[in-house]
């Protein structure tokens, strides 16, 4: 009779698979909060000492039908604690006389082969190696669990869902609180081919709308390039009723004609102007000198 596997074992085990199949199928993640995890435990518990004291009472049943020299063999057997025999088994050596017991007859050269098994943590491990590359195979093909796209995008929702709500108690932004910001640029150029490209065009080189990438201006209502900016996307223009008031229609926050301005700032600033002979449109209005 073999020394049976201790009952903690088996609970560790199922405590561990019980958790990773929560981890990769449970849609909420606080799933350690919920009543139903815990009665889970609880009941493959109990189901799994009642599997015990039935393996004991096969096992003294089992006992009883030994002959004495078995019986004795049996608790010398189990005098040994279940830990101290895995570890005997994975490290310690065995000694000259077991060695000539396993000791296969062919060699070569005076070097002599022993027909050892193989160590019981090697096997453990490599046991767990395929089972856990199969749990993994099937977690990444079939669920969102461990897929690095399902991740970024849950990671991004979150993001989004953050923004929204920071931007929902940030104070607004105005004209007094507007600031550049190098930040603002990918986004506000986003922005931008949104509201702002069909009549200025795709860089702000200008169509129905005037070239945003020179240094003339037609409305100049702000000492700053990027207040002025702000300030048009948030009045409209005196002179053309096209360029609407997008801030005060609500098409566009204060933080989105922030970063708008941002966006115009760097192309008017800190790039090239865009000519006509590029495909510009010709300036109009006055040349402006704006102040930093």
């Amino acid at each position: 009779m073999k020394k049976r596997t201790p009952i903690s074992i088996y609970i560790a085990i199922t405590i561990g698979i019980t958790i990773l199949a929560f981890e990769m199928f449970a849609q909420d993640t606080n799933y350690f909060s919920t009543p139903f995890f815990w009665a889970l435990l609880i009941i493959i518990t109990i189901l799994l000492l009642i599997m015990n004291s039935i393996g004991d009472l096969v096992e003294n049943e089992r006992f009883s039908r030994l002959t004495d020299e078995e019986k004795q063999e049996y608790i010398t057997d189990q005098s040994t604690p279940y830990y101290q025999k895995l570890w005997n088994s994975a490290f310690k050596k065995q000694s000259q006389t077991e060695e000539k017991d396993i000791l296969i007859d062919h060699g070569f050269d005076g070097i002599t082969e022993l027909d050892n098994s193989l160590p019981k943590w090697w096997i453990g491990l490599f046991y767990f190696g395929i089972i856990f590359c199969a749990v993994y195979i099937i977690a990444f093909a079939f669920t969102d669990y461990a897929h690095p796209e399902a991740e970024y995008y849950k990671e991004a929702k979150l993001q989004l869902v953050s923004i929204e709500e920071y931007e929902k108690n940030a104070p607004p932004i105005n004209l007094e609180t507007a600031k550049y910001s190098a930040d603002y640029i990918a986004e506000g150029e986003q922005l931008f081919k949104t509201n702002c490209v069909t009549c200025h065009s795709d860089g702000g080189k200008g169509g129905i709308g005037p070239n945003l990438t020179d240094t003339h201006w037609i409305n100049i209502k702000e000492k700053s390039l990027f207040k002025n900016v702000f300030w048009m996307l948030e009045n409209g223009s005196p002179n053309n009723p096209t360029m609407r008031p997008f801030i005060k229609e609500g098409t566009i926050t204060g933080r989105d004609a922030e970063k708008i301005a941002s966006y115009i700032y760097h192309i008017n600033q800190e790039k090239t102007p865009i000519t006509e002979k590029q495909g510009g449109a010709a300036p109009q209005g006055e040349i402006a000198k704006w102040q930093e």
